[in-house]
């Protein structure tokens, strides 16, 4: 019987962000220390796994946290640019609750649609892209695991869309930590289970 198939979505380590703006694909965003020593504990929790293949997105916290994983097998960092983050309407500027952004008139318009969503890349558009990344990286290493490395909403609504759920959510209630990894396992191309753990937390 053929071996099932490992495909660990890991979201990036915590990003050094002093001034707290939505950096989205912003260049320049790094891990921070903390951020550095969770890449690292995802590392040691995968090193003894079946791991033929890392590949991250092209942001640089994404393969700053994908390089100890795959230093680990001795294997390089692919990048696949469908891996990326989201795009979103208020990258750069501070939208935590209390910084205003949310009060302007002017942004209303992108704040519309919840369901779409109308501030940034459509869910759909996130499930097809990170659908398609997950396809080759199971074809790359069937039956074996594979390691990519993503970010919070496109990890997450990657997970909503194989499991047949529907994309649109409440942001807060993602499971999927900072440096957390979600394993989806295959049956060929079948999905049968879905594991998740945050090893930075231990």
């Amino acid at each position: 019987m053929a071996e099932h198939t490992r495909i660990h979505l890991v979201r990036h380590g915590e990003v050094y962000n002093p001034d707290g703006i939505l950096y989205g694909r912003l260049p320049g965003f790094r891990l921070s220390d903390k951020g550095n020593r969770q890449a690292k504990a995802v590392a040691d929790a995968l090193a003894h796994r079946d791991v033929v293949a890392v590949i991250a997105s092209p942001l640089q916290r994404a393969q700053e946290t994908a390089a100890p994983i795959a230093a680990a097998h001795n294997l390089p960092v692919d990048t696949d640019d469908n891996l990326i983050e989201s795009t979103n309407f208020f990258e750069g500027r501070r939208v935590s609750p209390g910084d205003g952004a949310w009060r302007d008139p002017r942004v209303w318009w992108q704040l519309r649609n919840p369901f779409t969503p109308s501030w940034g890349e459509p869910y759909a558009q996130i499930a097809a892209r990170m659908a398609t990344a997950v396809d080759k990286a199971r074809a790359r290493g069937a039956g074996h695991e594979v390691v990519c490395v993503s970010h919070q909403l496109p990890v997450y609504t990657t997970r909503l869309h194989l499991e047949g759920r529907k994309l649109w959510h409440d942001p807060r209630r993602r499971q999927c930590a900072v440096a957390s990894v979600t394993s989806l396992v295959f049956d060929g191309d079948r999905l049968v289970d879905v594991e998740y753990s945050t090893p930075a937390d231990a």
